[in-house]
């Protein structure tokens, strides 16, 4: 871990969620108190049973920090041919249904 590159200390709160999905690979959370929403590899999720939607669920967590001001080309290099990418899926579709 590189904990180095953080300015401010760990602010560890407990979180809760509800589960409002679940597929093949991943489970989406709904966080309580209108908090948001998140999506993440059902292989980080700690469980007894297999998860089902409208399990509760809890963890730690601490708030993310920005690194620095500078921009990862690669990433958004990758971030851009995936949404010209789908923009092109999304447009054959489209034609193929005028069709």
């Amino acid at each position: 871990m590189d904990n180095e590159r953080l300015h401010y200390g760990d602010k560890i709160i407990y979180m809760e969620g509800v589960i409002v999905d679940v597929d093949d690979c991943s489970i989406s959370i709904d966080l309580k108190g209108r908090l948001g929403f998140f999506k993440a590899p059902k292989r980080m999720f700690i469980c007894d049973t297999e998860p089902k939607i409208g399990q509760e669920v809890g963890w730690n967590m601490s708030f993310p920090e920005q690194l620095g001001p500078e921009v990862n080309e690669k990433y958004v290099s990758n971030i851009e041919k995936e949404r010209r990418k789908q923009q092109e899926m999304q447009a054959r579709l489209d034609a193929n249904k005028e069709d």
